[in-house]
């Protein structure tokens, strides 16, 4: 279960400002309320902007796995 929050190093300057957009979408209201709970979100705009970032994370990292091929070793940084 994640507790905490997820915080990335960004040099000032490296990244302009999120484009936020209003969307309409129908989603499972109970799944959203599972997430939410998980990632211990106040809000389920907070929530869902919590999943996507652990989607594009999860991403980054499979995709670099599959780079490196298994020539690499991994080193737990979490207890």
């Amino acid at each position: 279960m994640f507790h905490g929050k997820m915080y990335i190093a960004v040099e000032e300057g490296a990244m302009p400002a999120p484009a936020l957009r209003h969307k309409h979408v129908r989603i499972d209201q109970a799944k959203l309320a599972r997430a939410r709970k998980v990632l211990a979100a106040r809000t389920d705009t907070e929530a869902l902007d919590r999943a996507l970032d652990l989607v594009v994370s999860e991403a980054e990292i499979d995709s670099e796995l599959r780079r490196i091929g298994g020539k690499g070793s991994l080193k737990k940084v979490f207890r």
